[in-house]
């Protein structure tokens, strides 16, 4: 199938590792070209060699946006002016990654303001590409209870919400809005990965509850991820997809 994203001009914050390197490699191997950045200019390094030699064009920037709000916005600008654009802007900033999960003030200054600034910045070149696309990433901790009551999962489930109603507001400038929600995830240096190790018995009790009998792997959230954001699913805003191997124990209509 073809997705129809070559030449689309994508903005990602964060994605140097992960399913966000996943992302990235599906879009530039379809023709996108791609700017994102991330805290430690050793990952952006790794990432970018990996992105070389696909068709589209990579950029990759070290800069930490906690407690920068006004630089983060001034990325997304100077992101929009070397890309010529913005077609689909993928909100994966997290707090996830740094073991912040339970501090408030750092949940709502990463994880919420990066999506709500990152949108409202980008916004006016989204309306302008005709066929604007906007994907907030959550977590399936959003949408049941997981491990306990802490910041990172109410703010996941603000964030569902939030690009609900995105998904409204934004529809008549022809822009989609949708939420990608994965289960648990792993990849060395990711969180379950260092869950298992520190936490085995944990590990285990939590693998045994997914009836596919395993932990995803990024590749598999990525190209849901590509799919839902590009022309090819035109169609379809408000969504929530959630990607688990049936581990949320759920009904959802």
């Amino acid at each position: 199938m073809d997705l129809g994203l070559k030449g689309k001009k994508v903005i990602m914050n964060g994605g140097a590792r992960g399913i966000g390197l996943e992302i990235l490699k599906i879009l530039t191997t379809e023709g996108a070209d791609v700017a994102f950045f991330s805290r430690d200019q050793g990952k952006i390094d790794a990432a970018l060699a990996e992105l070389a030699g696909n068709e589209g064009k990579a950029h990759g920037d070290a800069f930490d946006m906690t407690g920068n709000l006004e630089g983060y916005v001034a990325w997304l600008n100077g992101a929009v002016d070397k890309l010529g654009g913005c077609d689909i802007f993928i909100n994966m900033a997290s707090v996830s990654g740094a073991g912040a999960t339970q501090d408030w003030q750092k949940c709502l200054d990463v994880d919420i303001m990066a999506a709500v600034k990152g949108i409202e910045t980008l916004t006016p070149a989204l309306e302008a590409s005709g066929a604007g696309s906007i994907i907030v990433m959550s977590s399936t901790a959003a949408v049941e209870t997981f491990i306990m009551p802490q910041a990172y999962n109410a703010i996941k489930a603000a964030l569902i919400t939030y690009a609900s109603q995105l998904s409204q507001a934004l529809a008549p400038k022809g822009i989609r809005v949708n939420t990608v929600s994965p289960g648990p995830i792993e990849f060395p240096g990711g969180s379950w990965d260092m869950i298992q190790g520190a936490m085995p018995d944990f590990y285990k009790g939590i693998k045994v509850q997914i009836p596919m009998g395993r932990l995803g792997a990024p590749d598999e959230v990525a190209r849901s991820v590509v799919f839902i954001a590009s022309p090819a699913s035109c169609y379809t805003t408000g969504v929530n997809l959630v990607i688990d191997g049936g581990f949320t124990k759920r009904v959802q209509f």
